[in-house]
């Protein structure tokens, strides 16, 4: 059973930093590309994408307004995904999730939970 189990949310003031975890399981990791996604208070839209990583760590991409703040990585030995978040903004508070696949195709797992990222003054 896939399952992808984030952590490292909290709240932070406006220029803060956070760093983000996925754990997974039940599948091949290092065979998938992963993303990480956000639902922002009151979204009507779903999920919007935030940023990818390929299988092997080579390549990344970014929404344009995290480019530049926030970072993704992998550990293909323990299966896990991050995601650095710097210079936090207000606009950036979210419940982000980890999820398989690349950019706007990326898929949560079933029953996702995510971790809520709270910036605030």
């Amino acid at each position: 059973q896939v399952q992808l189990v984030e952590s490292g949310g909290g709240s932070v003031q406006p220029g803060g930093s956070l760093r983000l975890s996925c754990a997974a399981s039940g599948f091949p990791f290092g065979a998938y590309d992963m993303s990480w996604v956000r639902v922002q208070p009151g979204s009507r839209t779903g999920p919007q994408w935030v940023s990818s990583i390929k299988r092997d760590g080579r390549e990344t991409q970014y929404w344009p307004a995290v480019q530049g703040r926030f970072t993704i990585t992998r550990d293909n030995v323990n299966n896990t995904l991050h995601l650095e978040m710097n210079s936090l903004k207000k606009e950036d508070t979210a419940v982000y999730y980890c999820a398989r696949g690349w950019g706007i195709g990326a898929i949560l797992a079933p029953g996702a939970q995510g971790t809520q990222v709270s910036v605030s003054s």
